[in-house]
Formats: C-alpha cells, structure tokens, sequence
C-alpha cells in the first residue's frame, strides 16, 4: 500500500459506506473538539482515494466532525490506497479501540470486516455456522478486540433484529443474551413481541426468548402465545429507572467509577427525601 500525508479540505472528505460507528455530539466529542481546538490534530487520519475525487474516511470521523466545529478547513490525513475489503477491515479495527460502543455498532462492524475477509477468501474451511459464516474467519475477526469467534457471531445475530428492537438493546433495556436469541424469530414474529412489550411495559427473559425461539422455530409461535408469556409475573420484570452513563458523567468528577456515580445519587436523593420530610412537617 503506498500512503502520502498531507492536509487535505474537509469539504473534499465523505464518510465511509455504511460506517457502523455513530459520532455522537456528547461530552467526549466536546473534549476531543477543545483539544483539537488548543494543540490541533495530533494524530493523521486515514483516508482513501476516491473514483469520483476527494476521499473516504476509514479512520477519523470523530476527528473531522471535531475540526469541523473548531472552525478548521483541513484536516492532516494519511492517504493511503487500499481496495474496500482492506479497508473495511482497517475502519473496523481502528474503531473497536473506542470506551463506548454500542451493541449495534459491534454487530455491524463486526458483520463488515467478516463479509471483507470472507470477500477475501484468505481463511477458508468447511466449518460454518447458521447465517455468519465461517469458524475460522469469526475467530479472526475477534483477535483485535479479544473476542472469542463463538462471540462475534453472537453480536453478528444482533443484526437479524428489527431497528425499534435493536434500539432497545443499545439502550439496555433488552440485555445481550435474550436479544440474540430473540435475533431468530421472523420479522413478524418480532413486530408482535415489540407490541406486546410496549404495551405491557415488559421485557423477555432469556429462558423466555429460548422458548420464543424454539416455538418460532416450530411454527407456533403467535400473537397470543407471545402475550400469554409476557404478561407472566418475573422477578426481573418489576419496573426500573435506568439513567444512561451518557447523561450523567458530565455531573461527576473525571475518572468516577460506575459505583461511585450510584454513590452519589442515592446520597442526594437521601438528602432530598430528608428535606421534602422536614418541610411536610414543618407544614402540618
């Protein structure tokens, strides 16, 4: 591969072809902008050329979109020319690095680079399993983010939902093994289980996603039956609040842990539940 550095437009840059990885404006884009802002980019890019002129970005998207906002024309970019499989398998690889990412961000990365290296034909055997494709490749594709192939195609299944569903796994109010196995149903079969759970404010347990799968399986499974079992009393089905770790880090010193943040919500909502009693008192 032959690559040039250079600063090149950030008008002459297109975001990579079904790019898995979402930028999102929260505080640590808001950092990396500030930094970019002070010291400039520290680290090149990595683009490749394109048929139709400028350049794809297979690393860096966060680092555009924050000179961008600093106000920056250019942006300094390793140009390297590379064809899509290559280049699939850099953008994933260069991404997983990251502290957050989604489930669905892993699913389809994941799914992208085992498509490349299949494309490829570089790992062939005759092992395969149902709708991922092959051991070897899968077990490849986990090497970078130390993951086992068996996992990769569990977060490749994620793939098979449909989006309000997957929604709900990257919002963690569906947990990872349930969601796979709820991965197998139809497209039907997983309209009727999203109306049910919203309407009973319910979700699926994993032995219930188990037997989803095996009655879908089975062609037995319907409206009904998926009503029968969502509406059954669980433990784990007593309502919760969740707070996204997204919106409240910024409140918190950098570098507290998730216990500690938990710490400190339940302190305050202590010292509130205190004064909201005082003053009932003080009232009466």
């Amino acid at each position: 591969m032959r690559e040039v550095v250079k600063n090149v437009s950030l008008k002459s840059l297109y975001a990579f072809p079904e790019h898995p990885f979402k930028v999102r404006d929260d505080e640590e884009q808001q950092e990396l902008t500030e930094s970019i802002r002070k010291y400039g980019v520290i680290t090149p890019i990595i683009v490749r050329p394109r048929e139709q002129g400028g350049y794809e970005i297979i690393s860096g998207h966060r680092r555009a979109r924050a000179c961008a906002k600093a106000g920056m024309e250019t942006i300094p970019a390793f140009i390297i020319e590379m064809d899509r499989e290559t280049a699939v398998i850099c953008l994933v690889d260069s991404n997983l690095h990251r502290e957050h990412i989604l489930p669905s961000e892993k699913a389809f990365a994941y799914k992208m680079k085992l498509d490349a290296i299949k494309q490829q034909g570089k790992y062939i055997d005759n092992t395969s399993r149902q709708n991922v494709g092959k051991l070897e490749s899968a077990d490849i594709v986990g090497r970078g983010a130390n993951e086992s192939g068996r996992t990769v195609q569990r977060y490749i299944r994620l793939t098979k939902l449909i989006p309000p569903i997957l929604e709900m796994v990257d919002n963690e109010q569906i947990a990872f093994s349930p969601a796979v196995e709820i991965s197998y149903l139809t497209e039907e079969e997983q309209s009727d289980l999203l109306e049910t759970m919203e309407s009973e404010q319910a979700t699926p347990s994993l032995a219930q996603a188990q037997y989803m799968k095996r009655l879908s399986a089975e062609g037995k499974l319907d409206m009904d039956t998926i009503f029968e079992m969502m509406t059954e009393e669980k433990p784990n089905q007593k309502e919760q609040v969740k707070l996204k770790k997204e919106n409240i880090v910024k409140y918190f010193p950098k570098g507290y842990s998730t216990k500690q943040m938990e710490q400190v919500i339940l302190k305050l909502l202590a010292d509130w539940k205190r004064r909201r009693d005082r003053n009932r008192n003080n009232e009466r």
